[in-house]
């Protein structure tokens, strides 16, 4: 298996800038490994909702609160309608000529079909003396298209350009400053294909671009997400000999702090900068800060701190709230809190982005209560939390398990006049979409169209990690199809959730494929996308494979987190290497490794997983030990472990403290609780549990009702086990090869061979394979019985019963009869 992953080779840095100036430059858009499965009808009628087609609203019942409070007009305060925010226009040393061309130009009357001539009238009278003021005119010319910018008039900036850049005597008036402006211009507006096409039609007619027009583009394309064309522009750029100025570089810092480039990579345009004597500046050293948020870099962002404060800058509020944030994404409460307190000493008083910071770093320790804590203190402050607060905090409840406390936040936002964005609606996807709640989710997608918001690239990559995380992989394959169709690119997150979907759905061939796709589409791998290669391999439990790309992550200079090793002790745990997985623990436990929350709740799943009980129930204390607050799957994990070993006083302790903390029990945890009463003499409370959850609207799984139809069969009550199975098929639920094999195994023990022998036909008849334990059933208990005669013949006439057996497993039935007979 390892050779035949032969992870690739990681790309050193950005990609080559050959792409840039073709002559028809197209953006890459990888495909998956496979062709695109067909639509299942779950998510053909989830994407039906991003037909334009007008469709009746429909609106999730919330618990508690079964609608929605009606939305109330929402303005956010120094907010109005004017997109220039009162700011009034500067003529920009425009003539009186120029002037009076604006105020045509943005004329409510005027039309595209004037331009020509309005535009004559402007320039011909001028331009045919034998001397003209070249430079007032190329002021207005400047001027002009700033107007129209200043005025949200883009397609009539563009034609004003293209009309004097082709005038035969004008087309000088357009110098590189006339250039950058209409790039800019183009930028903001979101149209920065053409804005490239433009430039790159310019550089073909001969046109010399300047820094400043180069600048232009590369600010467009980061300012709209498309990080990679920035890079390829500033390398097109060096290419032309053309030196970046101060604003260039703190542009392309900003752009790889966005893409999560490896921080060498970041410092060597940093040292690229000085050797072409740039000297940072203020803004420069707050860009690289906030380059080391992606990569939990806290103590190269101290650096950059200290670096900053000797280079003779004052730190500003940007500067606190950006280290702030480096800190919390680090989970490093206690510095962050240290920040805060040098922030306010500095004179600079906290605001929403600080307060925020803050609450995310609360929420992502779990320590939720402190958050909401946080939050009151704001409201004190006079400080009223936003959309982003808000939805921080819906996350945060989300993935504890904490669904009323979710719910809550969500009616308080509503409530407080708060119009949830993107953002919000992604949050509520993700959590119906973790309960497998897709009714619900299929509301919540429509309303983002209701709601005049769009799906974003998050809203889809939540779409793949939720059907990724339910085996859904027809759905996974679907939802990238629709994603692209809807026009848009993959990046890096995109990738990186492709890998853990498939590698999820037991894919693991095709997540290594998307792996290699993301390489080959000249997306560098960061932090996450090791993680998510990290994920995938520990699923496999190949453990010794983990450790390579460990070692390959540290060597690339990407520093691992606590996600990383979450995912190392998985691999050692799947890999049934517990040496390995403890001494990684005692790593843990005595701080060489940090003890983070998550590693402690790793530790306690991994453990419990394994069937360590002293080794579970250790972890466990440590995460209290060390304040830290259980989520759902921590507690899942207790009840779990107690269940199997029929600890029932103290799988109870559990199930109250959850009641007691506000978790809402999930499915894991009810069929938990089911097997532990199947192997107990309160057999019968395993269905009673059935009931209560169909009564809550939580649909059981396969797992539920094997669990109820062991506890009736092993008990000898076949006719309850039978109905069961019967309750099982009307509800949907397929039954599996273990549903089966209970039914045979039980068949056997009580000699009814016949019976047994027709359960497995008819599962074949169904297209459900019988595995070894199948028919191990069957021969073990003839043995048993002393029928060995019996047994040999059984398997004698197994091809008659099973066409398809091989004769190695024929082979293999023998030989285990023969060993129990002796």
């Amino acid at each position: 298996m390892a050779e035949k992953l032969a992870l690739p080779i990681l790309l050193p840095g950005p990609p080559p800038s050959r792409l840039f100036f073709n002559e028809q430059p197209q953006t890459h858009q990888p495909t998956l490994p496979a062709s695109p499965l067909p639509l299942t009808p779950l998510l053909q009628n989830l994407l039906a909702t991003q037909n334009p087609t007008p469709s009746k609203t429909l609106t999730p019942n919330f618990p508690n609160n079964p609608s929605i409070p009606s939305r109330r007009p929402y303005r956010r305060i120094g907010k109005s309608g004017d997109p220039n925010k009162g700011k009034p226009w500067a003529n920009h040393r425009l003539s009186q000529q120029g002037e009076k061309f604006l105020q045509t130009l943005i004329d409510p009357q005027f039309s595209f079909d004037q331009l020509d001539e309005v535009l004559s009238e402007f320039l011909d009278p001028i331009i045919e003396l034998e001397e003209f003021d070249f430079e007032t005119k190329c002021w207005d010319v400047l001027g002009v298209i700033k107007g129209l910018g200043f005025y949200k008039k883009c397609d009539l900036a563009l034609k004003v350009f293209e009309r004097v850049r082709s005038h035969d005597k004008a087309k000088l008036l357009v110098n590189n400053s006339v250039v950058a402006v209409i790039i800019s211009i183009l930028g903001k507006e979101g149209k920065v294909s053409v804005a490239g096409s433009l430039l790159n039609d310019l550089h073909k007619d001969g046109f010399c671009i300047d820094v400043y027009a180069f600048t232009s583009l590369i600010t467009a394309y980061a300012s709209n997400g498309r990080y990679r064309e920035a890079v390829l522009v500033f390398k097109k750029m060096e290419e032309e000999g053309c030196k970046p100025t101060l604003i260039t570089y703190n542009v392309i810092l900003n752009v790889y702090g966005k893409m999560g480039m490896p921080w060498n990579k970041i410092m060597g345009v940093v040292e690229g900068m000085r050797s072409d004597g740039v000297e940072p500046d203020a803004y420069t050293y707050n860009t690289l800060i906030s380059c080391c948020r992606r990569g939990s870099l806290y103590e190269e962002a101290a650096e950059v701190f200290e670096e900053m404060k000797l280079a003779g800058f004052r730190p500003d509020k940007v500067t606190y709230n950006a280290l702030l944030d480096v800190y919390g994404k680090s989970r490093r409460l206690k510095e962050a809190t240290v920040v805060l307190q040098q922030m306010e000493i500095s004179g600079f008083s906290p605001s929403i982005v600080t307060y925020n910071s803050l609450i995310s770093a609360y929420v992502r320790d779990g320590l939720l209560e402190e958050a909401m804590e946080l939050k009151a203190q704001m409201v004190v402050k006079g400080i009223q939390p936003d959309v982003f607060t808000y939805t921080t905090l819906l996350s945060g409840f989300e993935k504890a398990g904490k669904d009323e406390s979710a719910f809550g936040v969500f009616e308080e936002m509503r409530n407080a006049g708060c119009k949830p964005n993107i953002c919000t609606f992604n949050a509520l996807i993700k959590m119906y979409g973790n309960r497998g709640r897709f009714t619900e989710m299929m509301k919540i997608f429509e309303e983002i169209k209701t709601c005049q918001c769009k799906p974003d690239i998050v809203t889809w990559n939540t779409l793949l990690a939720v059907f990724g995380q339910n085996g859904m992989d027809s759905e996974v394959s679907g939802v990238f199809k629709e994603m692209k169709r809807a026009g848009f690119v993959p990046e890096r997150d995109t990738f990186n959730t492709l890998i853990s979907a498939y590698s999820r759905c037991g894919s693991f061939d095709q997540a290594m494929e998307v792996y290699k796709r993301m390489l080959e589409a000249g997306v560098s791998p960061d932090l996450s996308t090791y993680n998510a290669v990290l994920a995938a391999l520990a699923r496999g439990g190949l453990w010794d494979q983990s450790e390579k790309v460990f070692t390959e992550m540290k060597e690339s200079h990407c520093k691992p987190n606590e996600l990383t090793y979450s995912s190392l002790l998985h691999a050692y745990a799947n890999g049934k290497e517990i040496k390995r997985m403890n001494a990684l623990g005692e790593d843990i436990y005595s701080g060489v490794i940090e003890p983070h929350a998550v590693l402690l709740k790793t530790l306690v799943l991994v453990n419990s997983k394994s069937d360590l009980l002293v080794e579970t129930e250790r972890a466990f204390l440590e995460l209290k030990k060390k304040g830290f607050s259980p989520d759902i799957t921590t507690l899942n994990a207790m009840v779990s472990i107690y269940g199997r070993k029929q600890m029932i006083a103290k799988a109870s302790e559990i199930l109250n403290l959850m009641k007691e903390s506000g978790f809402t029990p999930s499915l894991t945890t009810y069929n938990s609780l089911m097997y532990m009463y199947s192997r107990s003499g309160n057999f019968q409370r395993s269905e009673e549990i059935l009931t209560e959850i169909l009564a809550k609207g939580i649909k059981p799984d396969v797992i539920s009702y094997n669990t109820v139809i062991f506890a009736y069969a092993r008990n000898g009550r076949m006719k309850d086990a039978s109905r069961v199975f019967s309750e099982m098929k009307e509800s949907g639920i397929v039954p599996d090869v273990v549903t089966y094999n209970t039914f045979v195994a039980c068949y056997a023990a009580e000699s009814m061979f016949m019976e047994a022998i027709d359960v497995v036909r008819y599962m074949i008849k169904l297209g459900c394979r019988p595995n070894s334990n199948t028919y191990n059933s069957i021969v073990d208990w003839y043995c048993k019985l002393n029928r060995r005669d019996e047994a040999s013949m059984f398997v004698s006439n197994l091809r008659k019963l099973d066409p398809r057996v091989t004769k190695e497993e024929e082979c293999r039935l023998s030989e285990r009869i023969k060993n129990k007979w002796s």
